[in-house]
């Protein structure tokens, strides 16, 4: 099941499946990724405690996430998700730090980039919270754009 939100950082499509968040999509949407989606649900209860949750962030009124989740990918790419899921709200991490954090070497930073880039389930899993071991916000799937909407708003709560 699926439902379009409005945000923010533009139309959000979340998806459900067998009772967990499988996505978050920004617009605009692509369908030929191969992920099942199912039907329309605007009144999915998941899909609806999901919106709720994600107008919550958006206004400054929630730090961190309730719901179940359940991101398709690799070993490697659900290590790294469930380490950026540790990246507070209103701080970041590089991609350095999460690859030191699963005891990785040499080019772990970049294994962790092409992970993190690979995210399901952006803003609720915070893939926009990585940067460039400088601290210049490097790629986001969603644009650098939203990436810097989204930490933007995360530091401005705070205050």
């Amino acid at each position: 099941m699926w439902t379009i939100i409005d945000s923010p950082v533009g139309q959000l499509r979340l998806v459900e499946r067998h009772g967990s968040i499988t996505a978050i999509d920004f617009h605009p949407f692509t369908y030929a990724d191969g992920r099942p989606r199912g039907d329309r649900d605007d009144t999915h209860p998941l899909l609806v405690e999901c919106a709720r949750q994600l107008a919550e962030y958006f206004r400054g009124e929630r730090t961190d996430f309730d719901l179940p989740l359940a991101p398709a990918g690799t070993e490697f790419q659900q290590r790294v998700w469930k380490e950026l899921l540790s990246v507070g709200y209103g701080r970041t991490a590089s991609y350095g730090q999460i690859a030191g954090r699963l005891g990785l070497t040499g080019h772990g930073a970049r294994a962790v980039g092409l992970a993190n880039g690979r995210n399901p389930i952006p803003i609720v899993i915070p893939c926009h919270r990585v940067v460039g071991a400088n601290g210049s916000l490097t790629g986001y799937a969603g644009g650098v754009e939203r990436k810097q909407l989204l930490l933007d708003l995360e530091c401005d709560s705070l205050f």
